[in-house]
């Protein structure tokens, strides 16, 4: 599978979401965890509990709007299980970035071990590197235009 594959993969496996209401990382990780699919054997509860635990180390945000929230520990054990969840927030949220700039958009990555997590870090940033995919993320795009410019995108 190559890494456009794999991306499009765990996005369509996680979803994306739209107008998660809260002021601050920890109100969006609450309501987002509260409607997203969650993984067999992990609880809600304990993914908002690690993704906010993670948050308080140091900020996912990476600039340019985006953040890449996820657990400081793997929570999953199954390579089915792995995803991305695509969240865009009602409002832009203030949150430790590089360049300043309000989060408008979160990758949440839920991986089962380190080696995964790398690789799909790496995949991802390749991806948010390319300006014309971060233009089209403003837009807050349908699941379906993002999944085609993902594909699109790293081609």
């Amino acid at each position: 599978m190559g890494i456009e594959d794999d991306l499009y993969t765990l996005v369509q496996r996680g979803g994306v979401f739209y107008d998660i209401e809260g002021d601050n990382p920890a109100e969006i990780y609450n309501n987002l965890c509260s409607v997203m699919p969650v993984p067999s054997g992990c609880s809600r509860k304990e993914l908002q509990k690690e993704l906010m635990e993670r948050e308080n180390v140091l900020s996912t945000a990476v600039g340019n709007g985006i953040a890449i929230p996820h657990p400081r520990k793997p929570l999953i054990q199954e390579d089915a299980d792995e995803r991305i969840v695509v969240c865009f927030p009602k409002n832009s949220v203030v949150m430790s970035t590089p360049d300043s700039k309000k989060v408008f958009v979160m990758f949440v990555l839920l991986t089962k071990n380190t080696q995964s997590h790398l690789h799909v870090l790496s995949s991802l940033a390749k991806l948010i590197h390319n300006t014309e995919f971060r233009k089209l993320l403003e837009s807050k795009p349908s699941k379906e235009l993002l999944l085609e410019n993902i594909k699109k995108s790293l081609h």
